[in-house]
């Protein structure tokens, strides 16, 4: 029974489907890393670790990829769940591809990875990468301005600020004419020192999306600050410490900003110190003043005056050898999240009297000490495993730069994207953003969208049906076809683009450049060269015969296969093509037929072609036919006739063959060349005049050839 024969599937180059597949950052907040293939092109969005774990279980679900197969990497931010896992995957891995970020965003890297590095010397079972690793990976990193575009094998991508924190990029990516808008962290609020994210003035065809906090909505900006220096105002009325967990980088610096100004506000705590707790505070504040230009307006005005970030009533703290714990203070310290690090080491040492207090002003991610302290506990257990009662106050006031319920309806509604794709956020925030969104779209007929909210590990998979276009240019652009007519020329692809053009203008649109293939191929051949001019007339029809002084030495045959004559063997070249080759193949097969022929068939079948037109008893013919002949065999000028038409010569080098007709004898001192001669001469005078035998007794007697 026949099986139904199936169309061979498309390769991945052709292929329709765009796959994106979060290893990370897929229903849950944290170690954001997204794949996303398309068109045979494989791109990493972020590559960070997830702040809640340690280790290698910090790491993404790599191991779902081949990591020499990614062509890209953007990351859009410096904050450890985005960028955290970066030099592990550079130094540890087999990624050769190429990696990009902001400037801004590189020059904190290196610091705040270097930070967690220390960090990690302390408290992590595993190291991911040693500070050495680290360094090697920065010359990997490539850096981008925002609204660059750059191409990279095909894909094109640029970037536009997303308000997040100093740097942080949201990456705008075209793969054969599908444009992709992956979003990381952003913020369409301005603060005190960034601006409002960019709404990019071009729709995507997929917005790839951060829903962190879901259908929430921030409080307003002048009430969470008073919220927040009021809280702070309270410990220290009661004689307290006031800690504040902060990432390095970030949020410290609008922090920062609003306890300055308040403290200047208010002269009756400036004897309360503030101390900004992190080894990196001196080289964070140099990077924010070198890019002070990637910051609002309010910011850069400033600083024409005076530096903003050289604070009066902030101290930096390297170590807790340098802090005199007596008395209220506010400390600032990293890590945010209080896993390990300063921020941990002053939580343990404070928590246990009421008159203190802890002010989180970031998202805390499950599994860290921070998120289980909103939640107040009676009990904390400490890094060495002391349980320790939890009695100082634990207050939220969330100054996280990410995107509300309301900036992100007004950013999809801008956008209108036909395909979104949720990500970096719990589960249930998710669930509950993407049934928002549904509602507010699902009464709107002008508005087709699909919101997808994949779990790690997990493929959404979108189809993108185009049609494939060339663009003629140069000599076959000069006039404009008519319909119907056929354009022919050199189909070139670049990327995802097509051209057609004619061979000609190829240097001028291509860095490829015509050239053109001789071949060229000796074949040994020991017998008679004009042997070969003969056969060839047989085969090609008309043949150009090749001489130097006189004598032919070669034959060009089809017009485009030239066959030489060397010692022992015969030249043959060609240009080489698909027709020049078939041709080049015709003739070498003749002359493996002659040189092959060790019976003389050739010289027989040479000898019947010259005499099928003539009548087997005109043997008054002979003479002149032999003499036809043989000048076809060995050349033109080769063969010389007495007067008489007795006898005639054949020379063929220095060798001179004599034949007398009248006898059918040959006679020459070069044996080879005797024998080929008399075989002609034989073998022509039978065609025209079988010998008749009489038989006498038991012998054959044979009459006279000639007479």
């Amino acid at each position: 029974m026949a099986t139904k024969r199936h169309a061979p599937s498309p390769s991945p180059e052709d292929s329709d489907t765009m796959s994106i597949r979060p290893l990370g950052a897929g229903q849950e907040v944290g170690r954001s890393c997204i794949i996303l293939e398309f068109k045979n092109k494989k791109i990493m969005l972020d590559c960070g670790i997830h702040p809640g774990l340690s280790g290698l279980e910090a790491l993404p679900y790599t191991d779902m990829i081949d990591a020499s197969e990614i062509d890209l990497i953007l990351i859009t931010h410096f904050h450890l769940d985005h960028c955290g896992a970066l030099p592990w995957f550079l130094e540890k891995t087999t990624f050769r591809g190429r990696v990009f970020m902001t400037h801004a965003t590189k020059a904190i890297y290196r610091w705040l990875l270097s930070d967690y590095v220390k960090v990690s010397n302390i408290s992590a079972d595993q190291m991911l990468y040693t500070e050495k690793e680290l360094e090697a990976s920065m010359a990997k990193i490539e850096t981008i301005n925002f609204h660059q575009v750059t191409e990279v094998g095909g894909v094109k991508f640029w970037c536009y600020n997303a308000g997040h924190v100093l740097g942080a990029a949201m990456f705008m990516l075209e793969i054969a004419g599908v444009k992709i808008l992956y979003t990381g962290d952003f913020s369409r609020q301005e603060d005190r020192h960034l601006m409002a994210a960019e709404i990019p003035p071009v729709s995507p065809d997929v917005l790839i999306m951060e829903s962190t906090y879901g259908t929430h909505i921030h409080e307003k900006r002048d009430v969470r600050e008073a919220r927040f220096t009021g809280t702070i105002h309270d410990i220290i009325n009661r004689g307290g410490r006031c800690l504040i967990p902060v990432f390095a980088l970030g949020r410290a610096q609008e922090l920062l900003l609003i306890l300055d100004e308040y403290w200047a506000n208010h002269p009756e705590l400036q004897e309360v110190p503030i101390y900004y707790a992190s080894s990196l505070a001196k080289k964070c504040m140099s990077v924010y003043q070198t890019y002070s230009n990637a910051m609002n307006e309010r910011i850069q005005r400033q600083i024409s005056v005076s530096n903003p970030f050289i604070f009066k009533h902030i101290s930096n703290l390297k170590n807790m050898e340098q802090f005199d714990d007596i008395g209220p203070s506010v400390v600032m310290a990293s890590p945010g999240m209080m896993q390990s690090g300063l921020s941990r080491e002053l939580f343990e040492g404070w928590c246990t009297e009421r008159r203190n207090g802890v002010v989180i002003a970031g998202y805390c991610v499950e599994g860290t000490l921070a998120k289980h302290v909103m939640s107040e506990p009676e009990e904390i257990t400490t890094l060495a495993g002391q349980r320790l009662p939890l009695k100082m106050s634990v207050d939220y006031v969330s100054f996280s730069a990410h995107v509300d319920y309301e900036q992100i309806s007004e950013f999809v509604r801008v956008l209108k994207p036909p395909q979104v794709v949720l990500v970096h956020g719990e589960a249930n925030e998710m669930g509950r953003l993407r049934s928002a969104l549904v509602r507010e779209y699902e009464d709107n007929p002008n508005v087709k969208m699909s919101l997808h909210t994949p779990a790690n590990t997990q493929a959404v998979e979108l189809c993108f049906r185009g049609e494939k276009m060339a663009k003629v240019v140069g000599v076959l652009a000069a006039e404009e076809p008519l319909d119907g007519t056929t354009v022919s020329g050199i189909l070139i692809k670049r990327g995802f683009k097509y051209h057609l053009m004619t061979p000609s203008d190829l240097p001028n649109y291509t860095d490829l450049a015509r050239s053109v293939v001789t071949q060229k191929q000796c074949v040994p051949y020991k017998s008679l060269f004009s042997l070969v001019g003969y056969y060839l007339r047989q085969l090609a029809g008309e043949v150009e015969e090749i001489k130097e002084n006189g004598v032919v030495v070669g034959y060009k045959a089809f017009k485009v296969v030239t066959v030489l004559k060397g010692v022992q063997k015969v030249i043959l070249e060609w240009t080489a093509n698909a027709t020049n080759d078939m041709y080049a193949d015709a003739v070498l097969s003749v002359l493996m037929q002659i040189e092959g022929d060790t019976s003389g068939n050739a010289l027989s079948v040479a000898l019947s072609n010259a005499t099928s037109a003539g009548k087997y008893d005109d043997v008054e013919k002979f003479p002149s036919r032999l003499y036809k002949l043989l000048n076809d065999i060995f050349g033109e000028g080769k063969v010389v006739r007495t007067p008489t038409g007795d006898s005639m010569s054949v020379t063929v080098d220095t060798n001179v063959a004599t034949i007398s007709v009248k006898d059918l004898t040959v006679d020459c001192e070069d044996e080879g060349l005797q024998q080929q001669v008399s075989g002609v001469v034989r073998r022509l005078h039978t065609a025209l005049h079988p010998c008749k035998a009489v038989m006498v007794s038991d012998e054959a007697v044979v009459a006279p050839a000639y007479q």
